[in-house]
């Protein structure tokens, strides 16, 4: 992504507010980017912000975590290994339709007369609010109030609470309340959205469509205005139920209607309304999903959930709701002083995260969270990646569920693994059951990469939170049978086939690389780095349980059949790993191939040629010189005490100039490494890219849901970006590059349970325990944080201790370096290899007029 310099919002249409987003004027245009915008969610259930009455919706869509169908993915031409179960996220039956008539004259806001218009997601409520003043074609004027909320502490529930008020005229209101399964009945006020960019061109960063009928009817019952609909899927055999209870109140004179059948439900009022008297329907909504527990159980369950919420006023669901997010924002808020825009975009991309990923619950984190269908609901290494670092800082309960849903996964990955003729386990480049789901190998099964991004999550997450006890639990199992696969993936190439790590090194070939602009390649600096880290991991995990556990440590021996010559092993192939660097060029190669390629002209390539996944052949591109997303750069920040600052930016500048932009992996990470090489005005530009890539419709694709991972990039960029925060192996450093334009910096992170406040301004660095932890669920407190030992933290090299109550302020001298400008393509054109040959700059210049018949792959 392109680094940009202002806020790219049309602030007419949504104005600054720092805890909140607001859309003061409704525009067509923008319909499908703020129906994702104004999603809301919790991690388990998510409902896109379309409008109750529905009519001319981009794509209307309520989404469970997980729950899914299946379908047999077909291959043109077949070959061993290939994936074979497709996998595609279900528009689960939609409860939020409540479709309004005044004197039999349907409300369509697209339609409609409005006099006022207010729509206002708050972050501290986690409230959507929506206030219309509508005049009829009669010149009747009604008002129009809706809240809607998806609840973070009760997670198969919803609330909508819907008021009509005639402010100036009696009428004849019908409220016809519904439960409509979108998924196989066509809503005729509701065309299929399109299903690709570039006309008939197909885009596989959206959801596959299915053929045949999904929800197969199981139960349908309605009891006093309580609604129950019950499905099973075609294929994968998954189960859903949802039910929906009425509550009306009003003043005027009312009765009411009731229809069910397998695919829609309906409770219709018909109202007399008086001018100036409200009327108030109240629907709470209720979701269950099983893999194994048949439908009538999860209408029961529905049935409790609806049972329990109707004993207390509603009031209390909002008001758990405004809690929970008073907890969250205490652990999680960032404040930037002095740019309120920028403030506002940072607070909506942090409530995001909890959208996607609260009440996961054991479950996994979709690249969309549940906001929209993109991507097919599945889940990548976005999650490991981009959010668990803000997970395991913020929410660690929340990180670890994320990783026992990897450790569930361990099963089908060895079967993976053994598919592909390797030890160990293989985790699925994109999946939702386990199974690897990615039909292009080459930029999917290939990225071996993501079993080390997993165990670098996992290794993390251990370090910051000092819970050993979950490795002793089974999650080291992720380590062990990881640096299995390396180990296995992995040759020795030295004398007479020595495994001696001072004269021979450690291979790794044939895997693809983050940057999926170029495919199975050998030694792909990334993937090496990354896997040497994880067999280190493995190793110091297994020794250290050898040592303090030994009970745990023979359960996973005898659990795993572990021989301890493997653990030597691994740690010979760690040491021995090949690392390249050209020396010539001062640089680490992205692989043993990329600097024999030449450089794609970049410079001259017109926007309407971008992304390139979307205009030219797979093997066009992986001909040249050209990065989609982060690859050595991601390098730099995961394992960056691997590396010496010259080498850093060396490689920085290099390799930025030849990114792309079409990814919005890359730009959090750029932004990082620019603030830690000097580049401070580079890295606000990527910044703001980051933040606004959704907010701004930066990739033009907002409309298919939340960019989740760049979401928990931004909180990256800053905490580790700006705020210079590194933690290797459980020491924590910071060293800041903070803004010119920015006074200051305030965010928080938990370190082994204690609540740690970081306050950063341009000339000092304040740090403070705040003196009480957090109560929340979220926020286990593991026994090595116990006490009041103060935590030991390094500042620019110097070693201090921060205990609770006692701020701690750090002075800093204005001595970092500050680079003008970016690395360019021409800066490398020109450039002798060690061979002699001169890199080049060009592109294709032979291009198909006909877009339509470009063959089109890639993730986002």
């Amino acid at each position: 992504m392109n680094p940009i310099t202002s806020d790219p919002l049309d602030r007419s249409q949504f104005p600054v507010d720092e805890w909140a987003l607001t859309e003061a004027e409704f525009h067509t245009a923008t319909q499908g980017r703020t129906e994702t915008l104004f999603s809301v969610g919790n991690g388990y259930l998510g409902m896109r912000g379309n409008f109750e009455e529905g009519h001319k919706a981009y794509a209307e869509g309520t989404f469970i975590n997980g729950f899914h169908d299946t379908w047999q993915i077909r291959h043109a031409e077949e070959a061993y290994g290939f994936a074979r179960v497709g996998q595609t996220i279900v528009n689960a039956p939609d409860a939020r339709v409540i479709r309004l008539y005044v004197d039999d004259e349907p409300f369509v806001v697209a339609d409609a007369d409005v006099i006022e218009y207010s729509r206002r997601l708050d972050f501290r409520t986690g409230v959507l609010e929506r206030v219309v003043e509508w005049r009829t074609p009669s010149g009747k004027r009604v008002l129009i109030r809706s809240c809607r909320l998806v609840s973070f502490t009760d997670r198969h529930l919803a609330v909508i609470d819907y008021e009509v008020t005639m402010l100036d005229s009696d009428a004849s209101l019908l409220i016809s309340s519904q439960i409509l399964n979108r998924q196989d009945r066509v809503d005729e006020y509701t065309p299929a959205p399109g299903t690709g960019s570039n006309g008939s061109i197909p885009d596989p960063r959206k959801a596959s469509g299915f053929a045949d009928r999904v929800l197969l009817p199981r139960v349908k019952t309605v009891r006093e205005g309580r609604y129950i609909l019950g499905y099973r899927t075609a294929n994968s055999g998954m189960t859903l139920a949802v039910g929906a209870e009425h509550h009306i109140e009003t003043s005027n004179e009312w009765d009411e209607t009731s229809q069910i059948d397998d695919d829609i439900a309906k409770q219709v009022y018909r109202i007399r309304a008086k001018a100036g008297q409200r009327t108030r329907l109240v629907k709470t909504i209720a979701y269950h999903t099983s893999s194994t527990v048949p439908t009538t159980e999860l209408a029961d369950r529905c049935n409790r959930t609806l049972d329990r919420i109707r004993e207390e006023p509603i009031e209390e669901v909002f008001a758990r709701q405004t809690a929970w997010l008073d907890d969250f924002w205490r652990r999680s808020d960032v404040q930037i002083e002095g740019h309120p825009d920028v403030q506002q975009a940072v607070r909506w991309d942090l409530f995001q995260l909890a959208q996607s990923t609260a009440r996961t619950d054991g479950g996994g984190i979709a690249a969309k969270g549940v906001s929209g269908s993109g991507y097919g609901g599945h889940y990548f290494w976005d999650t490991e990646i981009y959010v668990l670092p803000f997970l395991t800082y913020t929410s660690p309960q929340v990180a670890r569920n994320a990783l026992r849903f990897r450790q569930g996964m361990l099963p089908a990955a060895r079967e993976r693994a053994v598919e592909l003729n390797q030890r160990g386990a293989l985790f699925p480049w994109r999946t939702i059951n386990g199974l690897e789901s990615s039909a292009y190998y080459a930029a999917g099964t290939a990225q071996y990469h993501i079993d080390a991004d997993i165990s670098h999550a996992l290794s993390q997450y251990v370090a910051a939170t000092g819970d050993v006890d979950f490795l002793a639990r089974g999650a080291i199992d992720i380590l062990v049978e990881t640096a299995r696969m390396w180990a296995d993936l992995g040759f020795w190439r030295g004398r007479g086939g020595s495994t001696d790590p001072e004269t021979s090194s450690f291979h790794i070939h044939g895997v693809t690389g983050p940057d999926e602009y170029t495919t199975v390649v050998n030694d792909n600096l990334f993937t090496n780095v990354m896997a040497r880290a994880n067999l280190r991991a493995a190793v110091r995990q297994t020794r250290a349980m050898q040592a303090d556990d030994p009970a745990a440590f023979t359960a996973m021996v005898n659990r795993l059949d572990l021989e301890l010559d493997e653990v030597e092993e691994w740690a010979q192939a760690a040491e021995a790993m090949h690392i390249l660097f050209d020396a010539d060029l001062g640089i680490h190669p992205q692989d043993a191939q990329f600097l024999e390629k030449e450089l794609w002209d970049l410079d001259n390539t017109p926007p309407s040629k971008r992304p390139l996944l979307l205009h030219f052949h797979p093997l066009v591109i992986y001909r040249f010189q050209v990065i989609k997303q982060a690859d050595v750069v991601l390098a730099l920040l995961l394992q960056g005490d691997e590396f010496t600052t010259a080498e850093k930016r060396a490689d920085f500048e290099y390799y930025d100039a030849l990114t792309t932009g079409d990814s919005t992996l890359s730009a959090s990470t750029q932004s990082i490494i620019a603030a830690e090489v000097g580049y401070r005005e580079l890295a606000l530009g990527y910044f703001l890219a980051a933040l606004y890539v959704d907010l701004g419709d930066l990739h033009n694709n907002t409309a298919d849901g939340i960019h989740v991972a760049s979401t928990g990039g931004v909180w990256s960029a800053l905490a580790f970006g700006f705020g210079g925060m590194r933690d290797y192996l459980g020491r924590f450093t910071f060293d800041p590059r903070l803004p010119e334009e920015w006074p200051s910096l305030v965010f928080h992170v938990t370190i082994r349970g204690r609540l740690l406040e970081v306050d950063l301004r341009q000339d000092r660095m304040t740090f403070t325990v705040l003196s009480s932890p957090s109560t929340s669920p979220q926020t286990p407190i593991p026994p090595a944080a116990e006490g009041a030992e103060p935590l030991e933290l390094w500042v620019r090299g110097e070693r201090i201790l921060v205990g609770p109550d006692a701020p701690l302020t750090v002075a800093l001298a204005d001595d970092r370096p500050t680079i003008e400008g970016a690395p360019t393509t021409s800066d490398i054109e020109g450039t002798v290899r060690a061979d002699g040959s001169v890199i080049t700059a060009s592109m294709p210049t032979i291009v198909s007029d006909y877009d339509d018949t470009e063959s089109v792959v890639g993730m986002d």
